[in-house]
């Protein structure tokens, strides 16, 4: 039943999504807010079943955190004449950089597992 429900609601949302761009960015902001909501709540949910598994959990929190840091100090917060005419501050620059170098770290954080990992099982 709750699977015809989901179903059934994401029917309802992308035909308005179909209808109107501001029902699309409205579908995608619930979607994103489902989807934190669910990030959050259900590895609480299950903690006490696994400790071991929430304290992973937060490491991987913990070094996201550092990532972004990382990135929001190597990214610039230069500006050219017709940016600064549209309205772009040197914040919103110097955030847009970090989050464009974070999701470079990332991946290559994510190649590098992918090989490690790969290399380890080689190796075993």
């Amino acid at each position: 039943m709750k699977g015809f429900v989901i179903v059934l609601v994401a029917i309802v949302l992308a035909v308005l999504a179909i209808f109107s761009v501001d029902a699309g960015l409205y579908t995608a902001y619930a979607l994103l807010a489902v989807a934190v909501v669910a990030a959050i709540v259900l590895p609480l949910m299950h903690a006490g079943n696994s400790p071991g598994a929430l304290k992973k959990g937060l490491i991987f929190i913990a070094g996201m955190v550092v990532v972004f840091i990382i990135s929001y100090a190597l990214a610039g917060s230069e500006l050219t004449a017709d940016q600064v005419a549209k309205g772009i501050t040197a914040t919103t620059s110097k955030l847009v950089g970090a989050g464009l170098i974070m999701f470079y770290l990332a991946a290559i954080i994510a190649v590098i597992g992918l090989i490690y990992s790969e290399i380890n099982k080689a190796i075993k």
